[in-house]
């Protein structure tokens, strides 16, 4: 059994010869299992609404000939919830889009440890500034344009609040940002002792 859990956690593939993505970690802390449990809820739940939501809106429109009025709106809210808490899963579990293929093809030394520690840097000075303008969008829709919180941006038909979605966007940035900083700190020190990048 250990055999299994071991050959899961390597990156390549002995009988296909490929380089395969690591399993997913399991949170330590309990902060981390408290907000990975509501990414990994949020997307399920989205994910179900969704299906759902696009299911029902094409019986509507095909089979009834008639049309769910508005469902656009739930469906962009639904999606960005789905979209930031997922991101925010990925950065956690290390499996969002990065510059990897890069350090898979240089040997293991001091050059590889740098172009990691570079690729964390980059990655985290880009979140941190989208975080910035996440909050500033959030706080916009929040606050409303004149910032007394009078006139709040909605949508046309059900009138949800924008700052709902805007929501999504900062929460799930934040917390890419946070992740992106632990995988930066660990770059780091890697770099700094000379540890397998």
């Amino acid at each position: 059994m250990s055999e299994q859990v071991e050959a899961m956690d390597t990156p390549s593939c002995d009988s296909c010869g490929t380089v395969c993505s690591p399993a997913p970690h399991r949170p330590k802390n309990p902060v981390d299992k408290v907000v990975v449990g509501f990414f990994s809820l949020v997307c399920f739940s989205m994910s179900v609404l969704l299906a759902a939501l696009i299911t029902a809106a094409t019986l509507m429109r095909y089979v009834f000939q008639a049309d769910l009025y508005g469902y656009e709106e739930w469906v962009k809210l639904f999606a960005f919830w789905l979209y930031f808490c997922g991101a925010g899963y990925g950065a956690f579990n290390k499996s969002h889009v990065s510059a990897d293929l890069v350090t898979a093809y240089i040997p293991e030394g001091g050059f590889k440890r740098f172009l990691a520690f570079l690729k964390d840097l980059v990655t985290f000075a880009v979140t941190c500034l989208f975080l910035y303008y996440g909050y500033e969008f959030f706080m916009f829709g929040f606050r409303g344009p004149l910032g007394t919180g009078i006139a709040l941006p909605m949508t046309t038909i059900w009138r949800i609040p924008l700052w709902t979605s805007y929501l999504a966007i900062t929460l799930g940035l934040f917390f890419m940002a946070w992740y992106f900083g632990v995988a930066l700190l660990q770059s780091a020190k890697a770099l700094l002792k000379g540890e397998k990048a």
